[in-house]
């Protein structure tokens, strides 16, 4: 098996060898995703490539500061013409991440798989996966750093994006060492971290606040007091004028109760489909519990989806979880 370092040189080689790139992220991105979307498109147009860049979704309104961010398409609004031969993936724990885009993979395609998924099955013809990472966008930082490309304010505030995000604010267990290095690096840079905190982690809509409180009316715990677990419905989305990316956060509140060791969020996708999101205080390994419903993540977060009802897909988890418990 090649080392870190072979992946990253391989990454490298692959970047300058080729060119019409297209690059997607996982469906309905986070912080992590968006920000590695556009790290490599920057970075790209730093190598004077040709890229696209796609998702399934759209990108979360208070991501649109970053860097040519309303230049990742979004499928909802018309696809490609062509396919491509040569993709790049990231923050895709395995390729099912990728959605639909993958309508626009050439049969014959060379991917570049990039991610800090645990779970990460290694597809893709150059594989770039530090499952120990806090973030892709960790990686990311590791992979410029092999080119001979400056560094601007754009690029730092798009590495710190991610990082921010995927660490919770620097508060999760993944906050290592090497991660406050970079992040003082970035800071250098002069990118904005208080300014960043406040618009992704504390600033809410009112659809936001809305949803939250009807997630929160759900809220059920289990007899011995480990899990506990809210709802969410497609009404009530409607309801609240909530997106997907409002429901962000909405896990945390379970999982923080004192004496959970697993929250739970389930959103009801249609009648016959559940997403559920899954944390973690610590004891209970929710990537594998995931990976049993064909879903994966980390260790101490993770989701899935079931092909269920919601009033059937809920026990169904809560078994699992117990079981694991």
């Amino acid at each position: 098996m090649q080392s870190y370092e072979q992946s990253l040189r391989q990454t490298r080689e692959f970047l300058l060898e080729h060119d019409d790139y297209l690059v997607v992220s996982h469906v309905q991105p986070d912080g992590d995703a968006v920000s590695s979307t556009l790290a490599v498109g920057w970075l790209l147009s730093c190598l004077g490539k040709k890229y696209t860049m796609l998702n399934e979704g759209p990108i979360p309104q208070r991501m649109k500061y970053l860097w040519h961010a309303d230049e990742i398409l979004n499928m909802a609004d018309g696809g490609l013409s062509r396919k491509f031969s040569h993709v790049i993936c990231v923050d895709c724990a395995d390729f099912q991440r990728v959605g639909l885009t993958r309508n626009y993979f050439a049969d014959d395609c060379l991917i570049v798989n990039i991610d800090h998924h645990p779970t990460n099955n290694g597809y893709g013809s150059v594989t770039l996966i530090k499952p120990d990472a806090a973030a892709t966008a960790e990686i990311l930082f590791d992979l410029l750093k092999t080119f001979q490309v400056q560094w601007d304010l754009n690029i730092a505030t798009a590495i710190y994006t991610g990082l921010l995000t995927d660490t919770g604010g620097f508060r999760y267990t993944n906050t290592s060492p090497k991660v406050m290095a970079a992040v003082s690096e970035l800071l250098a840079m002069g990118v904005n971290g208080p300014l960043l905190a406040e618009t992704l982690l504390e600033e809410m809509t009112l659809a936001q606040v809305k949803v939250l409180q009807r997630a929160l009316s759900t809220l059920e715990m289990s007899e011995d007091g480990q899990i506990a677990w809210v709802s969410v419905t497609p009404q009530d989305m409607v309801d609240c004028g909530a997106a997907n990316e409002d429901l962000e956060g909405i896990v945390n509140y379970p999982r923080n109760i004192r004496g959970v060791e697993v929250g739970i969020l389930f959103k009801e996708i249609n009648g016959q489909a559940v997403k559920a999101s899954l944390r973690s205080a610590g004891k209970v390994d929710v990537a594998a519990l995931a990976q049993v419903f064909g879903g994966g993540g980390h260790t101490r977060a993770a989701g899935a989806r079931i092909d269920a009802p919601l009033a059937q897909a809920i026990p169904l988890v809560l078994e699992e979880v117990k079981r694991h418990l």
